[in-house]
């Protein structure tokens, strides 16, 4: 009989009871390559992403490479990123993928197969997705993390300010923000971890819209993760997530890229400013 498959949840709760909530953020911008003294081309996206790998892995709960940033480089490119995630998974440092697919049918399932199934050279320990072509659409990347023991976040209130003509639209007198926590919600129902497998991505800076929208307590009752892009360079502070995120301040996983990075390239001078991050971050721990 085989061993049961961990779930995405059970291992988020116990990596975030023991290192915080901080989620830092590998995003190899080129003007960041550039800052850091490193050319851009795939020479400097694997020394740049070294430096991070030294600085995180085996120190913080969840690392988040955003894949564009890697994708850009090509097939080279893409298998530097193939090594940051194995390297994450060598290390015990969990990984959250932030590639934001989102299609239909066997589509969906060929992305999903991608990222989620364990034969997959790119597979991750959780990715982001998005719903925008109707929650259901996510069924067979909801089907193979299941199955597999990984998780997905669900782009839900984004902080670009594009996103609240979608995301803050009203039917049938529900916004369609609150359609995507209750479909989160719903399939975290049969997990009993602090902390469910399927979270959502919800921006840092946007706790006036939770409020206004009276979202707070419905992402308090999802249980979900709380990804919270926007810590540090887009201005938000963990003051502002303890105030925006109300009751469900507790399962915010702080993102943060820029704000960490412009301490690069020394990886001792990175660890050190991920320390603080990590310690000013465990204010938000329950």
């Amino acid at each position: 009989m085989s061993t049961p498959v961990a779930t995405f949840g059970a291992r988020l709760t116990e990596a975030v009871d023991r290192f915080g909530p901080l989620c830092p953020g590998i995003d190899p911008h080129a003007s960041l390559l550039s800052d850091w003294g490193l050319a851009d081309d795939v020479d400097g996206l694997r020394r740049f992403a070294d430096i991070c790998l030294e600085a995180y892995a085996g120190r913080v709960a969840v690392v988040k490479p955003q894949s564009a940033f890697f994708e850009r480089h090509g097939s080279r490119g893409v298998a530097v990123l193939e090594d940051v995630l194995a390297a994450l998974r060598g290390s015990g440092t969990l990984s959250l993928l932030d590639v934001k697919r989102g299609d239909i049918g066997s589509t969906m399932g060929a992305y999903a197969d991608a990222y989620l199934s364990d034969a997959s050279p790119l597979r991750a320990d959780a990715v982001t997705v998005s719903p925008y072509l109707g929650f259901g659409s996510l069924a067979p990347a909801v089907d193979l993390a299941r199955e597999t023991g990984r998780g997905l976040f669900v782009l839900a209130m984004t902080s670009n300010p594009e996103g609240a003509s979608v995301q803050h639209a009203v039917r049938d007198g529900v916004t369609v923000a609150q359609t995507v926590i209750d479909g989160v919600t719903a399939l975290n129902a049969a997990e009993s971890t602090r902390l469910a497998s399927f979270g959502l991505v919800t921006g840092a800076t946007i706790g006036k819209d939770l409020a206004d929208l009276g979202l707070t307590d419905a992402l308090a009752t999802s249980r979900a993760p709380l990804l919270a892009p926007g810590l540090g360079a887009q201005g938000a502070t963990i003051d502002d997530i303890r105030r925006g995120f109300g009751a469900a301040e507790s399962q915010v996983l702080p993102a943060v890229s820029r704000g960490l990075l412009a301490a690069g390239p020394d990886p001792l001078a990175l660890r050190a400013a991920t320390e603080r991050a990590t310690q000013e971050a465990a204010a938000l721990r329950p």
